[in-house]
């Protein structure tokens, strides 16, 4: 095993993979946990995830597995709550950034878990519905389904209509 090519690869995945997990509903210290132990599943497979024939959809649906199993865990229960972030760049209203964070939060949640594990790994992930249709083991057809009932509720979410009224000219 190439160690360097791996320890590369971890390097740049991290901030997805923890995003991703965020979105796919943990608090940030769960999602960092997922996001870790995502890592060390790859690092005992790291020849199967090389050799898979799409390495992301590979990674990521181990990334889903991990947060589904840890939702079945019962300390689940407990919440951590993160800081409130401090904005310093000009023009930037950390409150507005943390009513946006928990308007989106609030929008994903509404979805059934299929629905959401579908829009992140498509839209804030990124993959080709091809890639999402292996990371989530569901036939192509089936992501297309999904991410249109996911958008058309998402479309009249309060929680975003909210926030979109708000900044409305």
């Amino acid at each position: 095993m190439d160690e360097t090519e791996f320890a590369a690869y971890a390097d740049g995945a991290w901030p997805t993979l923890v995003r991703a997990a965020v979105f796919l509903g943990c608090a940030l210290p769960d999602a960092e946990d997922a996001a870790q132990a995502t890592l060390v599943k790859c690092y005992r497979s790291w020849a199967k995830v090389t050799g898979a024939d799409n390495r992301e959809a590979y990674v990521y649906r181990m990334l889903v597995n991990t947060v589904r199993d840890s939702h079945r865990r019962p300390w689940r229960r407990e919440r951590s709550h993160a800081d409130v972030p401090q904005g310093r760049a000009e023009g930037h209203d950390p409150h507005l950034a943390v009513e946006v964070t928990d308007a989106v939060h609030r929008a994903l949640d509404g979805l059934s878990k299929v629905n959401r594990d579908v829009v992140v790994l498509r839209y804030f992930v990124q993959l080709t519905e091809a890639q999402t249709a292996a990371a989530l083991d569901v036939a192509p057809g089936t992501v297309k389904s999904r991410l249109s009932r996911a958008l058309a509720q998402l479309a009249t979410d309060h929680h975003l209509a909210d926030l979109t009224g708000r900044n409305a000219p």
